[in-house]
């Protein structure tokens, strides 16, 4: 074929025969144009006996570069470049869509509305006053933190470790307790960012199924016939459906987990701002479960603060990580949000937060039931709507000036949903959306944009 490299070339110029080395050799290439977008590699077999090593090693060394979405394929159809841009990045998170110029209502970013959020300007004047202010000790955690979180977390828990934002603790915990190729059970559909930071660390990924009281508990049991290393969910308020884990879930979940060593990573993406308590598995197996709760969407995205609680041997593994990098948070942020969880005004705030957010969803809600689509009320920030055919979902919206965040962004396998954002839905285009959206789940696949 005109468009396939031939093996000699590229074996004349990879020195190193370790996986790393053949990926990080073929991405220079690919990088610096000398192989182009659109050509296929050679097969597996053939490079892997023109540079003495087994299949397996450029099986892995394929696999890196398809973790970073510069190849793909695989199999009979062969591996193609795909991409020149040789850089790990969450992909996911990055290519939400094109919707075009004429967009009037964004509703693809769950965010907290700015209107709702404290003011920060006492809480920072707080923390400006850290007793250990500009110590170079490296602290897993303010002292005053610990004190505020601890009799408000869902268990007791052996030890605890401040981070940068929800996000930032769950990719720690994810390089540090996971190896590439490890099996990773969780639950689908999940936050977007999860499985470009599972993608990144090299993770096979088992998808668990959820329901309305989260992850089922006959997929949960298929995806443990796998062993996996870890088990990933969200305990309460899930950011793709709305749904909070139950009593009931909870220990049927742990009832499952008890004959196997898996470790248990909880995502408290929301914290603060939802209305559920967490069922956490802590208090089952508090020497393998990791609970990460961020601050940001109820306290402030600039704050940018989340603490992981977890055993002590766990936490000690995650903070020699964080030593390649900032090493410790800002004890003025940690003691700013330690001070407002105990504050009047700001609990108040944040009461009239929730308020504000169930107000803005239960209107989209009621104006859609009234149109004939009829979805059970949750909680959260967005809500999660069955669709035939997204592309069509999506197709119909934008042309009604509309963007919201297709299924697939949030799944492992295939998916037929719409997720849309209510946090900063306007009252004065509730109808004008709903509208859009009953057009978008009336159609079926016959009218599916190709």
């Amino acid at each position: 074929m005109d468009n396939a490299l031939e093996a000699g070339w590229l074996a004349e110029r990879i020195q190193d025969r370790t996986i790393k080395g053949i990926a990080l050799a073929t991405a220079a290439l690919i990088g610096s144009g000398a192989i182009a977008v659109g050509v296929q590699l050679p097969a597996v077999r053939e490079l892997a006996g023109l540079l003495d090593v087994s299949p397996a090693t450029v099986s892995a060394a394929w696999g890196q570069l398809r973790r970073q979405k510069v190849i793909a394929g695989a199999g009979r159809n062969g591996v193609w470049v795909c991409g020149n841009i040789v850089t790990p990045r969450p992909v996911r998170f990055e290519a939400i869509g094109n919707f075009g110029d004429n967009i009037m209502a964004d509703l693809t970013l769950a965010a907290p509305d700015p209107a709702y959020l404290p003011d920060l300007r006492e809480a920072l004047l707080r923390g400006g006053r850290a007793i250990n202010l500009n110590s170079y000790r490296r602290e897993p955690i303010s002292q005053v933190l610990q004190q505020a979180i601890a009799p408000r977390w869902p268990y007791p828990a052996e030890a605890y470790l401040a981070a940068d934002g929800g996000f930032d603790a769950m990719y720690q915990t994810l390089q540090t307790l996971i190896m590439p190729g490890a099996p990773v059970a969780i639950e689908d559909p999940t936050a977007t960012r999860l499985l470009d930071m599972l993608d990144n660390v090299g993770a096979d990924i088992i998808a668990v199924p959820c329901d309305g009281q989260g992850p089922t508990p006959a997929g949960l049991e298929a995806a443990l016939r796998r062993s996996p290393v870890a088990f990933i969910y969200q305990p309460r308020t899930h950011s793709t459906t709305g749904h909070t884990v139950s009593r009931q879930r909870a220990d049927d979940m742990a009832h499952l987990l008890r004959a196997c060593a898996t470790l248990i990573i909880e995502d408290d993406g929301i914290g603060e701002l939802s209305a559920h308590p967490v069922h956490s598995l802590g208090n089952i197996y508090p020497q393998r479960t990791v609970h990460v709760r961020s601050f940001s969407k109820a306290y402030g995205p600039d704050l940018r603060l989340a603490v992981i609680s977890a055993s002590s041997d766990i936490i000690r593994r995650i903070q020699s990580v964080r030593n390649f990098g900032a090493s410790w948070t800002s004890r003025i942020l940690q003691e700013a949000v330690a001070w407002m969880m105990t504050d009047g005004i700001t609990q108040q705030t944040l009461a009239a937060a929730r308020h504000c957010y169930a107000q803005r969803r239960r209107a989209l809600l009621r104006a859609l039931a009234q149109r004939g689509v009829v979805l059970p009320d949750r909680d959260g920030l967005s809500i999660q709507i069955p669709v035939p055919s997204e592309q069509y979902a999506l197709v119909t919206l934008a042309a009604h000036g509309i963007a919201v965040m297709p299924g697939k962004r949030h799944s492992i396998g295939p998916s037929r949903f719409i997720r849309v954002s209510t946090s900063l839905l306007e009252a004065d285009r509730v109808e004008l959306v709903a509208d859009a959206i009953q057009l978008a789940c009336r159609h079926g696949d016959d009218n599916t944009v190709q």
